[in-house]
């Protein structure tokens, strides 16, 4: 299936009809006191410093107050034009000097700095606090670019307050202000929250709101210094913003796509990929790949989000938290993360007899605390074992949310503009500008799997290594995991798109288009339709990443270096303004999309292709079952809500039907999950929670169970990797726990704690065992199934502290048992005469590293097989 947008060549340099136009004028501040203060007002105010304290504040200024009629609609092309002219001047700056002299040209900056008498007052503040001219130079960018409102320090008026006290207010401040500027104004005094400096007093959380401002603009003016910093921001969003008016008032947006993909002729088709379910032997071969080429590869989480949807709150401080600390199946999704990593790299120590410590860059963010939190955690947790200069932390900056009306920015109070991560699609060129392609380049890596922190599915079975098997073996760019798309989901689509550039070349490549972009594909039979957009796969977020190439992206100084910039003006922005109270406005931010870096790898051609072109693209894509490459935790539950996608809720019972698949195929009899809508309600029909190092390839696994049955109501939890189940009967919970799963930790010659993979390992084997018990009390209310928070009524728990053991063989084991295993012991419980027969015995020296019992594993063809060693 196909859509075509056939378009004619057009000069890419028109301009689009302009559909507004007005006189711009600056809005007035209004920052003065009247005698009925809608709210009271912040900052700034002449005082004397003769006094000792600053009980109390008295706040003037000699602004007018004065009726401000309703603004004229807002003129984007205009502005466009003023911010473009000022970027090309910019351009050609040849220092910091150079540059301010030209921004003190602009005619806003000229206004703010000479005209309005509040503005003077600001400008003295600046000169108080002994701003440099890098930071005098982000303000004038700040206001160049139309944000002078960011640094409003005055209250609100009702229009009617304005109108009936305006002239007595007048008289009575304007006498207030000649007597208070006759005050002794040369001493500095600082007490409790105010500075007082020069007859300004300052309160320090706005000095310090001044502060983070100054830096937040220094990161967006480096940041997006390929397209013109602060202002060349700004420009772009009124360009987007301009095409959304287009968009609303149903014009054709054939000439922007024209522009955008700088083509004559479109076509887009939905890619084929390697389907994992069907090509059984090459897939088999594509996983092999991707665990034989590990030490080639890295891994890159983007965890900047802000994940609002979640509503994550720590309930000891009260304070948000990103999703990377959501606790999820009884520890967070960060540690998930990593613990499926370090069961690919147990696996191919396995394999392989060697240990692969795979570098991992992090992208944070400073939304909720991201990065501290993070860097937190992982300190908090010895670096997983992986000692800390395996992981590279790196803080996308943040950048301000605005009003769809005319591209303003939201501002929470004086100095603090509403921010929020500026995309994944930061990852590309933050990553080049932090050194961490160069990081990984001395790591000796050549790719890596790209992967979303919500996303609890995307390491079951074969998915990621077989798309890392591809995309190293074969030398490839880019690749996509994907699978069918979800009606209810907000997610993008996978696509192939064909296009006739200018130069008359044919142009191939798989791509994405983002859910918020479906209307750009518009012809003249209207959007995609529900059922045309259902034949394209999902775009997931799962990637595989060529980095040698990413980094040419990343550091060309040039637009490519932000792929899919986009914004989202679907949903409001919601936030807390300075007087507590929360606002929801129309509008979005900036953003990038880390899959789109894949507009830069088209492959070209002299002449139209018809067939098998996707075999020879720089650009790939795997496609699997759907539960078998994404669900994700992104947002929390409401009670009302008779919808589980997309929620924790929904996520574990995928995990629960990707266990049913993986346990059916070893003959264990258990009931399979059906539809979301059944367990709304009651909760999952059973729990299962088995740890990735059992096997990661769903094959090696299935060699670990055989036999026997896991009853409704049961828990089955099991943390350890050398494991054997056969003919086990479970009916109620069973828990089993290693503290050495996969392994022991050394200290290393750079002081680093390391885990030694196959090093003093816990083990278990259970061999017609009968497990009965009345195990979780599903009937409780305080139970949180998907962070395996349950009360029991009784449970079997074997512990194995080190290296322990565990057998049990031809035994019922009833009621409410614990079994802890010491360091150095192997315990066996049998049936005796009058119970159970329990036998506790230390582990010989000679077994003591490798364990009594151990499974070897082979490669044979294109399988894993594994044989147990006594």
């Amino acid at each position: 299936m196909s859509y075509t947008v056939s378009i004619p060549q057009q000069n890419t340099r028109h301009q689009p009809r302009l559909l507004f136009s007005f006189t711009s004028k600056p809005t007035p501040f209004y920052s003065l006191s009247s005698l009925r203060f809608k709210r009271k007002p912040l900052l700034l105010s002449s005082s004397s410093t003769h006094h000792q304290s600053c009980p109390s504040i008295t706040r003037v200024s000699t602004a007018p107050v004065e009726y401000a009629p309703p603004a004229p609609d807002f003129n984007f092309q205009q502005e466009i034009s003023r911010l473009r002219n000022l970027v090309s001047k910019l351009s050609v700056c040849k220092s910091l000097k150079q540059k301010s002299s030209v921004l003190d040209t602009d005619s806003r900056v000229k206004h703010f700095f000479n005209s309005n008498h509040n503005h003077k007052y600001l400008a003295r503040v600046f000169g108080e606090l002994n701003l440099d001219s890098y930071q005098l130079f982000l303000i004038k960018c700040l206001i160049a670019a139309g944000q002078e409102h960011v640094l409003n320090l005055g209250g609100e008026f009702e229009e009617s307050e304005v109108k009936s006290a305006r002239n007595d207010v007048k008289r009575a401040l304007y006498a207030l202000v000649e007597m208070i500027e006759r005050w002794d104004v040369n001493s500095t005094h600082q007490n409790g929250d105010f500075v007082v400096r020069n007859g300004f007093v300052l309160e320090n959380e706005k000095v310090e709101d001044l502060n983070k401002l100054l830096k937040s603009l220094a990161e967006i003016e480096k940041f997006y210094d390929c397209i013109g910093g602060i202002i060349g921001y700004q420009v772009t969003v009124l360009e987007l913003l301009s095409q959304s008016n287009f968009e609303k008032q149903k014009t054709s947006r054939l000439h922007q796509m024209n522009e955008s993909m700088e083509c004559q002729f479109l076509e887009v088709h939905v890619p084929s990929g390697l389907d994992l379910s069907q090509n059984t032997e090459y897939t088999s071969q594509a996983a092999l790949w991707g665990i034989e080429g590990l030490p080639e590869l890295g891994e890159i989480y983007p965890l900047g989000g802000s994940a609002d949807r979640l509503g994550l709150v720590d309930p000891d401080t009260g304070e948000c938290l990103p999703a990377a600390m959501l606790r999820y199946c009884g520890r967070t999704l960060l540690e998930g993360l990593i613990r499926d990593l370090q069961a690919r790299e147990y696996l191919y120590f396995k394999l392989y007899g060697k240990q692969c410590i795979t570098p991992v860059a992090i992208m944070t963010s400073a939304a909720k605390n991201n990065h501290e939190l993070i860097n937190s955690l992982c300190e908090r947790l010895g670096w997983f074992g992986r000692g800390q200069s395996s992981f590279r932390l790196f803080e996308q900056p943040l950048v301000p949310a605005v009003s769809d009306k005319d591209g303003q920015w939201l501002v929470m109070r004086p100095f603090a503009p509403m921010c929020k991560p500026s995309g994944h699609g930061a990852i590309w060129k933050l990553a080049s500008d932090k050194g961490v392609f160069k990081w990984f380049n001395d790591h000796g890596r050549k790719g890596a799997t790209v992967r979303q922190v919500s996303n609890v599915v995307a390491a079951t079975d074969l998915t990621l290594l077989a798309l890392a098997g591809i995309g190293i073996h074969h030398r490839k760019k880019l690749g996509f995991a994907s699978c069918k798309r979800s009606s209810r989901a907000t997610e993008g689509i996978n696509v192939l798109l064909e296009k006739k550039n200018l130069d008359g070349k044919w142009a191939y490549g798989l791509s994405c288009i983002e859910y918020t972009e479906f209307d750009k594909f518009e012809s003249s039979g209207g959007p995609f339709s529900l059922n045309s957009l259902q034949a394209f796969p999902a775009n997931t977020n799962i990637l595989y990443v060529d980095l040698a190439s990413a980094e040419l992206v990343g550091s060309s100084n040039s637009k490519k270096s932000l792929p899919g910039m986009v914004l989202n003006i679907k949903k409001p922005v919601v936030y807390v303004d300075q007087f507590g109270d929360c606002q929801s406005v129309s509008g979005g931010r900036l953003e990038c999309t880390m899959q789109n870096i894949a507009d830069n790898f088209y492959n070209t051609y002299s002449s139209r292709c018809y067939k098998d072109i996707e075999e020879k693209l720089d650009t790939f894509m795997v496609y699997n079952e759907r539960r078998r490459v994404t669900s994700s935790a992104k947002k929390k539950r409401k009670h009302t809500d008779m919808s589980l996608h997309q929620t924790p809720e929904g996520s574990l019972l995928d995990i629960l039907r990707n266990a049913y698949d993986l346990l059916a195929q070893c003959n264990i009899k258990l009931a399979e999950i059906e539809s979301n809508d059944k367990y709304i309600d009651s909760g999952p029909p059973y729990l299962i929670l088995l740890h990735p190092a059992l096997g990661v390839l769903w094959e090696v696994t299935r060699q670990k169970f055989n036999g026997g049955s896991i009853s409704m109501g049961s828990e089955l939890q099991i943390e350890v990797a050398e494991f054997l189940w056969k003919n086990v009967q479970l009916d109620g919970s069973l828990i089993i726990l290693a503290e050495n799963v996969m392994g022991s930790t050394r200290i290393n010659k750079n002081g680093e704690l390391i885990l030694q993979y196959g090093h003093r390992c816990g083990r278990c084997k259970l061999h017609n065992v009968k497990v009965l018990n009345k195990g979780i009390d599903w009937a409780c209310g305080d139970n949180t199934y998907w962070k395996h928070d349950v009360q029991r009524f009784e449970a079997l728990k074997i512990i194995l502290h080190g290296n322990a053991e565990f057998e049990a063989s031809d035994v019922i084991l009833q009621g409410n048992h614990v079994f802890e295993v010491p360091d150095g012991h192997k315990m066996k419980i049998t049936s005796g005469n009058s119970g159970l027969a329990i036998q506790l015995e230390p582990i010989k020296k000679d077994m003591m590293d490798n364990g009594s019992w151990y499974w070897n594993y082979k490669i044979s063809g294109t399988d894993i097989l594994l044989e147990m060693i006594y």
